[in-house]
């Protein structure tokens, strides 16, 4: 994993050898603390989609849920995996949770505009 993608979700990476450990371990985002993700009012199934068809997806569809939904997408690309925290960032929409599945990842957003 790339240190931008420890930072962006506080994973932490594989061990070290003692003489190159860091000194403090990465901190978890409040997204990853989460114990159930929210119910989605709405889920996108992006499975098997490259980049940038699940962002695409997403942007058409978040206006069809009311303001506080949340919206799942379904992807496999690794791409989407940091695109859309990145987008909804942009965007003003809140990224709530990332679980891992099978194949992929379901990514959990909330609509704020």
């Amino acid at each position: 994993m790339t240190g931008r993608r420890t930072r962006l979700f506080g994973r932490v990476p594989a061990a070290r050898p003692a003489d190159q450990q860091a000194a403090e371990p990465v901190p978890v985002m409040e997204a990853e603390r989460a114990p159930d993700p929210p119910a989605p009012a709405l889920t996108i199934d992006a499975l098997g989609r490259k980049c940038p068809i699940p962002i695409i997806m997403l942007a058409e569809q978040i206006r069809s849920v009311p303001l506080g939904a949340v919206v799942a997408v379904l992807a496999d690309d690794p791409a989407a995996y940091t695109d859309i925290p990145s987008w909804c960032a942009m965007k003003a929409q809140e990224f709530v949770h990332c679980q891992e599945l099978p194949r992929g990842w379901a990514l959990f957003i909330r609509r704020r505009l």
